[in-house]
């Protein structure tokens, strides 16, 4: 079977890609995630937080609002808890460019305009074959329109753009008004991927001591219907390649999301779930399915079940809420 597919302008053997997490830490994990089958691999993140906090730019951005939301205050650790400098970071990826054959994609999470263009350039020096702008923005100021908020995503990728030569992918939101025009803008401002979606974490309240508590709750593959409608109507409708990220879990949500439209699945939960091993199994319930099927390559199947092409794309739409509702009848 032929499960070889694009992105970001690179050719990969097969659409897993381990998305950013902890498992990226260290070379061992990739190079065990590699020898499972991964195609190329997101770096966890780089949060400009960590490198900048000694600095007065980072002492306002996290208190800025410590009279009004003392509560909110407690998510970021304290500033000499964050130990993992742009150096570090920088030799992982040395290191793991002469470990592994696979491709190693960068991530950085930013707070300033000057962060994100700076520590990219750092990431493309350090050899990294692509990047992944992973912003993750909770706006709590009522007065902030959503046209900033949009704009603050243009402006991000039109600094790091102009200032870096390898691809560049950004991961989105999925709270947009219109997924669809701020995915064509992006596109047109040379984005060479978009990765739907960004799982923001949410937070809880502990009864017991009073206090909001952020928590890590894995996906199941029930998630990936947000981002399989929206690829599907993405599909040819922008240039650059789409990512599904969020509910990738077995070979049949491979096999959705790339009928969808997604050039590479990306596998985190999973995997922090059941080890690297996932991988294997992953590929090859997804060439057992195309022997039963008949289908030769992922390339044949790509696409044919996107607003685009099914015969019926109000399926993607809002009468596919009116026919859900029904069916409870």
């Amino acid at each position: 079977m032929d499960l070889t597919t694009t992105y970001l302008g690179l050719n990969l053997k097969n659409p897993i890609v381990p998305s950013a997490s902890p498992m990226s830490k260290s070379v061992g994990s990739v190079r065990l995630m590699e020898d499972y089958g991964a195609s190329a691999v997101v770096l966890y993140s780089i949060f400009e937080e960590q490198i900048r906090h000694e600095t007065k730019e980072l002492h306002h951005h996290l208190t800025q609002h410590a009279d009004s939301f003392a509560e909110a205050t407690s998510y970021f650790p304290e500033a000499h808890e964050y130990h993992s400098g742009p150096d570090e970071y920088l030799e992982h990826i040395r290191k793991l460019k002469e470990s592994v054959s696979i491709p190693v994609i960068g991530s950085i999470n930013g707070v300033t305009d000057g962060g994100w263009v700076e520590y990219a350039k750092l990431i493309e020096q350090a050899g990294a074959d692509a990047l992944e702008l992973n912003v993750y923005y909770i706006p709590t100021d009522t007065a902030l329109s959503s046209d900033a908020i949009e704009q603050s995503y243009f402006d991000i990728v039109k600094d790091v753009r102009t200032q870096v030569k390898i691809p560049v992918a950004v991961k989105l939101s999925p709270f947009f008004t219109s997924i669809p025009n701020v995915a064509k803008r992006l596109d047109t401002m040379g984005v060479n991927g978009l990765v739907l979606f960004n799982r923001f974490y949410q937070p809880d309240i502990n009864l017991d001591t009073l206090h909001v508590e952020p928590g890590v709750v894995l996906s199941s593959s029930d998630a990936l219907r947000l981002p399989l409608r929206w690829i599907a109507i993405l599909h040819k409708k922008v240039k650059a390649d789409l990512a599904a990220t969020t509910g990738v879990h077995t070979a049949e949500d491979v096999l959705k999301l790339t009928m969808a439209g997604a050039n590479v699945t990306m596998m985190c939960s999973a995997l922090l779930r059941h080890g690297a091993r996932k991988i294997r199994e992953v590929l090859t319930g997804v060439q057992q399915w195309m022997v039963e099927h008949e289908y030769s390559s992922l390339n044949d199947m790509r696409g044919s079940m996107s607003h685009a092409s099914v015969a019926d794309p109000s399926s993607f739409e809002r009468a596919n809420y009116m026919k859900a509702l029904q069916s409870y009848m």
